[in-house]
């Protein structure tokens, strides 16, 4: 790919094989395109089902462009769309940024709470109020610290009118026990259908934490569901447990970075950092275990096998999806526009050591394509969402912003 500059597009001109635009079943001869991992994998362990890794790779048939609007940004972590199409952006160390379609930044909005941008923390993931264009109430999670250790917290606050601040910041929810990590603090939120919040959290990475993904009266390793005032939400699958906490939604996760919810089924999808090895794309369900520690297609980054080396356990769920070696999944969406209507209901995962935006079809709750787009920028891809104009926006650790459409 020629080397974009800003101001400059680069028309991606890709000769492909088709794919159906309506149910993303890719054309016979798709299945004949080599999987887009080549590298050798960490281990010799088996998929559980066909199709669960290395899947057959995809390419985009639209002509599509490529835009660099800024460059400006201080380490962006997350983006939201605001209702008049600019961008609300969180940056890690602790202010967020609005950003026009044409790339004009903000000045930083203060008023937050300090975060702790030591490691990975920082200003982490955030999303509008459902009724943002009347109440302008914005929530975002970010890395906390206490006497007792770190933890990920969840606040809210208005964007006021200026534009210069955010007015009557309060926590309203800290995943507990804080633990002294700067790793692993999950970070990803959004609304579910019903108004409910839905939050990620690690496990905070040490050996003596990685355990609490898998206890019930931990919020480490979590994917939870709060309302919008930081309480348990009504109906999820550990209210009425003893020794559960009533906030849990779903249960032994790693280092969630990637949450999104299919505008076609409405289901929550979530993608998970492995170590090395093992990243994972999850189906969530309510009250389900999803196997960290216990069960992983990765190793330790120093080479033996985690606990004992298994894939498969009993009551405990697999992965749809999973990479070795790792892509480093970030924010997600799923893509509901327009634009390009070959991507649609596709999901698209930002992702950081693999440097590019990872484009999966799926069909029936399984993954049959698999495409890589700008791998050739070089950017560790932190966020992805769709603008109001059907593109695809993303955000890099190295401050820029990109258009992705036509």
């Amino acid at each position: 790919m020629n080397k974009i500059f800003p101001g400059l597009v680069s028309v991606l001109a890709l000769t492909v094989i088709s794919c159906s635009a309506n149910n993303n079943k890719p054309a016979a001869s798709d299945t004949s395109l080599l999987p887009v991992e080549t590298k050798k994998p960490n281990t010799d362990y088996k998929p559980a089902f066909a199709g669960q890794t290395r899947i057959a790779g995809v390419k985009t048939h639209t002509v599509y462009e490529t835009k660099i609007l800024t460059k400006k940004l201080n380490s962006p972590w997350a983006i939201a769309s605001l209702p008049d199409g600019r961008f609300l952006i969180t940056q890690k160390g602790g202010t967020m940024r609005i950003a026009s379609q044409d790339g004009t930044l903000s000045e930083p909005i203060t008023g937050l709470p300090r975060v702790n941008d030591d490691g990975q923390g920082g200003l982490l993931g955030l999303t509008l109020d459902p009724a943002f264009s009347s109440n302008r109430m914005v929530y975002w999670v970010f890395s906390e610290k206490t006497p007792e250790g770190n933890l990920t917290a969840v606040a809210k606050g208005r964007l006021s009118a200026s534009e210069k601040m955010i007015e009557n910041a309060r926590v309203i929810y800290r995943a507990t026990p804080a633990h002294n990590s700067s790793l692993h603090y999950g970070g990803r939120i959004l609304f579910d259908k019903t108004g409910n919040l839905f939050v990620s959290t690690g496990e905070r990475s040490d050996l003596e934490t990685r355990p609490q993904a898998q206890y019930l009266n931990s919020a480490l390793g979590k994917v939870i569901r709060i309302t919008p005032e930081g309480k348990p939400a009504a109906g999820n699958p550990f209210e009425h447990k003893a020794d559960a906490r009533p906030e849990l939604y779903s249960y032994g996760h790693r280092n969630v970075q990637s949450l999104a919810l299919n505008p076609a089924t409405g289901d929550l999808w979530e993608a998970e950092f492995g170590p090395r090895g093992g990243d994972e794309l999850n189906l969530i369900r309510p009250g389900k275990n999803y196997g960290w520690p216990v069960i992983t297609y990765g190793i330790e980054y120093s080479g033996p096998k985690i606990g004992d080396g298994i894939q498969v356990h009993q009551g405990m769920e697999q992965p749809v999806y999973y990479w070795d070696p790792v892509i480093s999944p970030s924010g997600m969406a799923f893509y509901s526009g327009d634009l390009i209507p070959e991507w649609k209901n596709n999901l698209f995962i930002g992702s950081l050591s693999g440097t590019h935006i990872d484009r999966l079809l799926i069909k029936n709750n399984r993954v049959v394509g698999e495409e890589r787009l700008l791998s050739g920028e070089g950017q560790r891809f932190r966020d992805v969402t769709q603008g109001r104009d059907g593109a695809l926006y993303a955000i890099t650790d190295q401050g820029r912003l990109y258009r992705i459409g036509k």
